[in-house]
């Protein structure tokens, strides 16, 4: 299991930042590689990505939905993968932490994955922080 960390500051309150990550949809608009995203009803949602020359596609569930500090998910098919949002209120807005950790149990999709993941998902967070901001 790999784990993806990143964090970042945004301009604005701890609620309207949440209010934008919270409506999972729009992530198809916050990010080049993510090609769709379905809902599927009970906060789960199919997600169509396309990265590393291939696309994925895995259902994730809402796990925690805590207004406005944390917004947490975890696959429940295709890809394993489990991530969090955390936000906490700085004096300059809102700082917010992304982690992810994901499975992969195929060995040579598993290493190009792995050279590739960390900066891949870097990238998109970076990406959705930032069109977020934009948003805000």
């Amino acid at each position: 299991m790999a784990t993806i960390e990143h964090s970042a500051i945004l301009k604005a309150p701890p609620e309207r930042v949440f209010a934008l990550l919270e409506r999972v949809e729009d992530f198809v608009d916050y990010s080049d590689l993510i090609r769709a995203i379905e809902p599927l009803g009970d906060e789960r949602y199919r997600w169509h990505v396309h990265a590393v020359g291939m696309d994925w596609t895995f259902d994730v569930a809402i796990t925690e939905n805590r207004p406005p500090e944390v917004l947490a998910w975890e696959s429940v098919d295709g890809v394993h993968n489990q991530g969090c949002y955390r936000l906490n209120p700085v004096a300059q807005g809102t700082e917010v932490f992304f982690t992810l950790t994901y499975v992969i149990r195929n060995r040579l999709v598993e290493k190009a994955v792995t050279k590739a993941a960390r900066p891949l998902v870097n990238k998109v967070s970076r990406q959705i922080l930032a069109r977020v901001e934009e948003r805000l």
